[in-house]
């Protein structure tokens, strides 16, 4: 009785880790669309809005979705506290405390960090410029991201199971 206990345990645990890793895949397309989205608002508050970058940030992380949300807010409020430290300092500490916390990859955070060492420093033509141009990265990453979802999500959910039947198969 004990062991077929365990075994269901192990089992369970498989399948749930499959699902896990499938829900990492599918999580990643949606929250690289809301960088996207949240990044395309920055643009206009800081174009249409002429809205300075500590309200605009602000603004973006109202409307924007959880996590990439955090992101924006821990900016903004690091941006009220500057205490002489540069936006780019500021943008960078953001991501490196906030990014761990979403299914996004290293790609991404890499777009989105180089777009933090112009957010600031010039005239609002100049960091339009280097908005769209992130945007077109991350759009890249999406779609990137997208083929991997449709590849490996099923793949992880059967993989899942599949390994806690072989554990469970080698025990016995």
């Amino acid at each position: 009785m004990l062991k077929l206990l365990g075994a269901m345990m192990i089992l369970l645990a498989g399948t749930l880790f499959g699902f896990y890793q499938a829900q990492q895949y599918s999580r990643r397309p949606k929250q690289i669309a809301d960088m996207i989205r949240s990044l395309q608002r920055l643009e206009t508050e800081i174009v249409y809005g002429h809205t300075p970058l500590e309200e605009a940030l602000r603004k973006v992380e109202a409307t924007c979705p959880q996590p990439v949300n955090a992101v924006f807010r821990s900016a903004a409020e690091e941006l009220a506290q500057a205490n002489g430290r540069s936006v780019q300092h500021i943008w960078q500490h953001a991501i490196a405390e906030h990014w761990k916390n979403t299914s996004m990859k290293g790609g991404e955070q890499e777009i989105v960090r180089q777009l933090g060492f112009t957010l600031g420093l010039s005239d609002s033509g100049d960091q339009v410029k280097h908005l769209r141009l992130a945007l077109q990265q991350l759009q890249g990453e999406l779609e990137g991201a997208q083929e991997e979802r449709k590849r490996y999500e099923s793949m992880w959910r059967s993989l899942g199971l599949l390994m806690g039947a072989l554990i469970v198969i080698l025990m016995y």
